[in-house]
């Protein structure tokens, strides 16, 4: 496979966990692709479905696995719900059930918290769910609280193990209820084209790297962009028939893309 069409890309978005780490493991090329990103002063931005964390701390478990970049090459679905929720009414409110990573993003867009009577119920990825913040987010969305997930994965990745996702988190509610949420993150264009407008680079100037078919892949092709899949996370040889799209590049790794 000659890659030379890819390395001569000017922008690379990158997700992360199956990429760039499993857990708290960096992957085999990881710093090494990085590195070769800044010496070859490729734009890059690190594109995660996780609401949990904020770019900073983000930033902070990269520098603990040995690879530091600032904090303005991450976006997350966070910042991809709370920029669309501004978009649509700015000044809102929304009950979130989520971690400090989706609040913070909804505050600094200029957001309230709010149990009572809020525009939106946001649901994100987190530990601390529970039968009555479900029960009070079906009747708000009941009462007209419009249902937004910050991404439609139903597992996330622990390592070797698994977690319920945003969208295993958000069923009950939709069950419930018998509205669809709208979700934000990948493989919603509008989070990769935002992406791209950070970056600054034209579709064709651009590639998206990620480990996921139904998400990262698809994201590249609804935007016209040049997908690379790597086999170090999620997907298999045997997971690529079920699909009925292909991506541009397979790669063992990401250090397989500067050729390591």
């Amino acid at each position: 496979m000659n890659l030379d069409s890819l390395r001569s890309k000017s922008g690379f978005i990158c997700d992360m966990d199956g990429v760039i780490y499993h857990g708290d493991c960096i992957l085999p090329g990881a710093l090494e692709f990085v590195d070769w990103l800044k010496s070859e002063d490729k734009k890059f931005l690190f594109l995660t479905n996780s609401s949990e964390r904020s770019p900073r701390e983000l930033k902070e478990k990269l520098d603990r696995l040995g690879i530091h970049v600032e904090s303005s090459h991450f976006y997350t679905s966070a910042q991809a719900t709370a920029s669309f929720l501004v978009s649509q009414r700015p000044g809102g409110s929304a009950y979130v059930i989520g971690e400090a990573g989706l609040t913070n993003a909804l505050y600094e867009a200029g957001f309230s918290m709010n149990e009572i009577n809020p525009d939106y119920v946001v649901v994100g990825e987190t530990r601390s769910y529970s039968y009555e913040k479900i029960e009070r987010a079906v009747n708000l969305v009941r009462n007209g609280a419009k249902l937004i997930g910050t991404n439609p994965d139903l597992t996330d990745s622990m390592g070797k193990d698994v977690a319920p996702g945003t969208g295993s988190l958000i069923a009950p509610i939709e069950l419930a209820t018998g509205i669809k949420a709208y979700f934000l993150g990948k493989p919603n264009p509008l989070m990769m084209r935002h992406g791209r407008k950070i970056l600054g680079c034209s579709r064709k100037e651009t590639a998206i790297v990620g480990d996921r078919m139904d998400t990262d892949i698809i994201a590249g092709i609804h935007c016209n962009i040049d997908t690379v899949l790597v086999m170090s996370g999620v997907t298999t040889e045997k997971d690529l028939k079920k699909f009925p799209y292909h991506p541009r590049y397979i790669l063992p790794g990401v250090g397989d893309i500067p050729g390591l």
